[in-house]
């Protein structure tokens, strides 16, 4: 199937303007929706067709609560490594969408899966987990096409993430994702907006 200059140029769209969202809306996301991305996930390339991300929904509020009070301890123990205005340039950014976000997803890698028979991974293990970073910006970007927001929350300790959502031993966690509809239309980072850092671009080098 060959795609037209129109089609290659809202994916160029797309992927520019997909964000790491951090304010949301409560309002919630419909059922047919969330099939669609997760059939997006569906689509992410993986070594030797392992799929081996595995999806929690996470629902329960007592859950939830306990993955909002894991994020608090760890931001906590971020902030202790800056010092001065860096410290309080930290405390003052809202880095969790946990409080709003209607839908939230926990996301693992399966660290020994029998699909795939070990195709490809024997000398490069670690592509299991990049299969499952491929699967999530599947997601993002679908999300993104359909107007959601999608914020990752990386203050967490993996292991206690595990063990609250009692995962079995070869689940690794990789990401707690929060979905939801975007509190404004501001497309500029929020990294950015708050002065934290500004993009350098990637750069190819030619050997």
């Amino acid at each position: 199937m060959k795609f037209t200059a129109d089609q290659a140029e809202t994916l160029a769209r797309i992927q520019m303007w997909r964000r790491d969202v951090r304010h949301f809306k409560r309002e919630g996301v419909t059922e047919d929706v969330l099939e669609r991305l997760r059939a997006a996930m569906d689509t992410a390339p993986s070594v030797g067709n392992a799929r081996p991300w595995r999806v929690i929904r996470v629902e329960d509020i007592s859950v939830r609560s306990a993955v909002r009070a894991e994020f608090e301890r760890c931001n906590i123990n971020a902030a202790q490594t800056y010092a001065g205005p860096t410290k309080d340039a930290y405390l003052a950014l809202k880095l969790a969408g946990l409080d709003a976000a209607p839908v939230q997803l926990a996301v693992f890698t399966a660290v020994n899966p029998d699909e795939g028979h070990r195709l490809g991974r024997l000398t490069m293990p670690q592509t299991l987990r990049q299969s499952t970073a491929m699967a999530i910006h599947a997601l993002w970007l679908a999300a993104r096409a359909e107007n959601l927001g999608l914020g990752m929350i990386s203050i967490l300790d993996p292991k206690r993430i595990e063990t609250i959502l009692n995962v079995g031993a070869d689940w690794e966690f990789s990401a707690y994702l929060c979905i939801g509809w975007p509190e404004s239309d501001d497309d500029t980072p929020l990294l950015h907006r708050a002065g934290w850092q500004t993009n350098n671009g990637t750069r190819w080098e030619v050997r």
